[in-house]
């Protein structure tokens, strides 16, 4: 199968209907441009909301099966014949996820993952508001190929793409926000673009990842967002990308059947000696 993927790099507002505007017209130009999937960046619907402790903002949250985010998403997927994963603050019952649907290009939901991996820190204060996912990790078979999806933070794990891989992913997308760090005395945009670039490089198959841009204020705190938005080839070489403040699309064509064939052919997953991987359980994987 040849798929056309594109990523979406954009700023936001403090206001949950401009930016459900930008996010459709980012979805109206990607289809112009015959694109088969759209990647949007993490909780795009305003402000990234976690940067403070807020009681007020689980008001943001949805059930999934009543959101008029999903809503509207739905009916842009089929109406411009694209599969969008759309990120969305879910309400659970008594519990809060940070969480993607899938949407195929009929305006089906496929499915949900929920975020594994929740951080926390000055400006990513997510665990006052997430509970870990409880989907487990998930590939998700669309119009455009099976696709694994991770958030953000799941994407410093090489554990998370490499379930994915194994589950049948034949690309991989990780949505995210990531900006400045204000508690650590470095610039992690190359980190963040390595850690990522070798996902795709150690599976042998194309990543996504979109990034936010702007500096948002909410109370007495402020980010800047760098963007720097990517696509990777099945050989970890970023093929596309935007720079730190930019805001737009990017494509990028691939034979998901010819890198398949790639991929048996480098032996990777022939070759994984499973008896010896259960240090990876262990906090302490020392020798004793």
């Amino acid at each position: 199968m040849k798929i056309k993927a594109a990523i979406a790099q954009f700023s936001m507002f403090d206001n949950y209907e401009k930016c459900i505007e930008k996010a459709d017209e980012c979805i109206k130009n990607a289809s112009k441009n015959h694109a088969d999937l759209l990647l949007l960046p993490e909780l795009f619907e305003g402000y990234y909301f976690c940067q403070i402790e807020n009681y007020d903002f689980f008001d943001k949250a949805e059930p999934a099966n009543d959101s008029k985010t999903l809503k509207h998403f739905q009916a842009m997927a089929k109406e411009h014949n694209i599969v969008l994963p759309i990120s969305f603050f879910e309400k659970a019952g008594n519990v809060y996820f940070n969480s993607i649907a899938i949407i195929d290009k009929d305006g089906s939901i496929v499915d949900i993952y929920r975020k594994s991996h929740i951080p926390t820190g000055e400006c990513y204060e997510e665990k006052f508001y997430f509970t870990p996912g409880d989907t487990g990790f998930k590939t998700f078979k669309t119009q455009a190929g099976t696709i694994g999806v991770a958030i953000c933070w799941d994407q410093w794990f090489p554990e998370t793409a490499r379930i994915l891989a194994l589950k049948g992913a034949e690309i991989l997308l990780f949505p995210t926000a990531i900006g400045s760090e204000p508690v650590l005395p470095k610039d992690s945009k190359t980190h963040w673009q390595n850690t990522m670039k070798g996902h795709a490089a150690a599976n042998i198959m194309p990543l996504l990842a979109a990034n936010r841009v702007g500096e948002e204020s909410l109370g007495n705190s402020s980010m800047t967002f760098y963007g720097s938005s990517f696509i990777a080839d099945q050989h970890g070489e970023i093929i596309e990308e935007m720079n730190r403040e930019e805001e737009g699309l990017r494509f990028a064509e691939f034979d998901l059947g010819e890198i398949a064939k790639e991929r048996i052919g480098w032996g990777v997953f022939r070759d994984r000696r499973t008896d010896l991987y259960g240090d990876l359980l262990k906090h302490d994987a020392s020798n004793d």
